[in-house]
């Protein structure tokens, strides 16, 4: 039963892990990646559908995403989607390519993203202390329950924190290495 409840913990650990990187990976540095444009939505014969799903979004270079939408009449419709997303880019169409450079960021421009890389880390903190708390109240139960003894809860609250204390760590490397990338010219 311990067993199963660290291995509960570790899974919801690992998968808050997995989203943290996701929004990380979202928020811009000066280089750009395809997948800055995953969340872009264009309208596609009356749904919603993202970018990637109606075009080919492929690096020309460093700094600049190029966009070749599978059909033509798309060109003006995902133009306008990215130009209209929070995202500050500003796509130029050269025929049937969109080019999206990436502007520069001023260095007041990375000290916001730095806040909103913080936030999004302490918000994964806070995720990976809410398991490890359900997983200890857990572990209170089946002690209130006679189904383990004390020293098994106290042995499992102790592996349970160990959990914590390695995504807490992986989390605070993620935070150095996205400041980093954000700092950087």
């Amino acid at each position: 039963m311990i067993n199963e409840i660290q291995h509960t913990a570790e899974t919801k650990m690992q998968k808050s892990i997995e989203v943290l990187r996701d929004n990380l990976s979202k928020v811009r540095t000066g280089r750009a990646h395809t997948g800055l444009l995953d969340q872009v939505e264009v309208e596609y014969y009356g749904s919603m559908v993202s970018v990637s799903q109606v075009a080919s979004v492929t690096l020309l270079d460093a700094r600049t995403i190029g966009v070749k939408p599978y059909e033509s009449k798309m060109a003006a419709v995902i133009e306008k989607a990215i130009r209209n997303s929070n995202l500050g880019l500003n796509p130029a169409a050269m025929g049937d390519l969109i080019r999206v450079p990436m502007p520069m960021l001023t260095e007041e421009r990375r000290k916001d993203l730095i806040k909103v890389v913080r936030g999004e880390v302490e918000d994964g903190r806070v995720v990976v202390r809410n398991v490890r708390r359900d997983a200890n109240n857990d572990l209170k139960r089946l002690l209130k329950d006679k189904e383990i003894s004390e020293d098994e809860a106290h042995r499992g609250e102790e592996g349970i924190q160990k959990l914590t204390d390695k995504y807490i760590a992986e989390i605070d490397k993620m935070l150095a290495t996205k400041e980093a990338d954000l700092m950087a010219i």
